[in-house]
């Protein structure tokens, strides 16, 4: 894969990028008196718009879609970086991660950490890969959580209303109404997750990108691969998570809407557990299919997983 803007695209064609940006557009932007906003994925970017709505210019780099861990940004998101007065990331190794490409990205658009650019995730009690607990290998997934989710929130209205404290009212009025709505989804996961056996409840994925989901909710995970930017579904993986799954009686297995699902249909064959559901993991659904929000995504997952799991 192509790495970006590391040696092989040399400096100037980055202030060519930067500066096929017209004065036209960038007056244009300036003069209806919005932030411009950059966030690194679809679900930043849907919570950024449940608290500031129309009071931004918003732009997403990650496609709807698309696998946010190893990303190639476009021109498009380097003259969007460039002249953003405010960027949210997740961090916890995500887009700082594999080939770093936000740390790479934020570098060249001459961008400040906790000036211009800041992890929503900031506050979150971070759950580490299994065998380790060390830098660069935290899981990033936490936004699978959603009191994790409501920190983010709480994070992007903080610095949206620093950056634009005239519409600081309205933020917060539209985070409270978003926090109450996520909390009370939250609480409804935790009570129908409750109900179901323990011998059933066990979350089996592709990617091991469940933790903070498990420890929310109270749900054991197994998956076939810890993250998407290692092996993903060799023969080895799938022997290991077939025998572990013999040993149980879980009725159902889950498969994610960004990655190949060839490798949970061989689990499923090999230990006769069907696959109930698609689920979302690094993205939100195209616009106006199930999962389209966040808030939509958390619910789907939540409804699909109790579920399967109570069959």
């Amino acid at each position: 894969m192509i790495k970006f803007l590391k040696g092989i695209v040399p400096a100037l064609l980055l202030l060519l990028i930067l500066g096929a940006c017209s004065s036209n557009d960038t007056a244009s932007e300036k003069e209806n008196g919005k932030l411009n906003v950059v966030v690194t994925n679809s679900i930043l970017a849907d919570m950024t718009q449940n608290i500031a709505q129309d009071k931004i210019n918003l732009h997403s780099i990650v496609p709807v879609g698309k696998d946010p861990h190893e990303y190639e940004p476009l021109p498009e998101d380097v003259k969007k970086t460039s002249q953003a007065d405010l960027i949210f990331y997740n961090g916890i190794n995500l887009e700082t991660g594999g080939n770093a490409w936000f740390t790479k990205l934020v570098k060249n658009a001459d961008k400040k950490e906790n000036k211009d650019y800041f992890a929503a995730s900031d506050g979150v009690e971070v759950i580490y890969l299994e065998g380790a607990d060390e830098k660069g290998k935290e899981d990033p997934h936490a936004w699978l959580n959603l009191e994790n989710g409501i920190i983010y929130a709480q994070n992007i209205e903080k610095q949206l209303s620093a950056k634009d404290p005239e519409n600081k009212d309205f933020y917060k009025k539209n985070l409270n109404t978003y926090v109450e709505k996520l909390a009370t989804l939250d609480k409804e996961a935790k009570n129908k997750f409750g109900a179901i056996p323990a011998d059933k409840k066990m979350i089996v994925t592709s990617e091991g990108c469940f933790k903070y989901f498990s420890k929310a909710y109270n749900v054991p995970s197994a998956y076939i691969w810890e993250i998407n930017t290692e092996e993903e579904g060799t023969p080895g993986q799938i022997t290991s998570l077939v025998e572990k799954l013999r040993a149980t009686h879980v009725p159902s297995l889950f498969v994610e809407s960004s990655v190949d699902e060839r490798p949970m249909k061989s689990v499923s064959k090999d230990t006769g557990i069907p696959i109930y559901a698609k689920i979302f993991t690094d993205s939100v659904a195209e616009k106006g299919e199930n999962g389209d929000s966040y808030y939509a995504m958390m619910k789907w997952n939540l409804d699909k997983i109790a579920e399967g799991l109570s069959k």
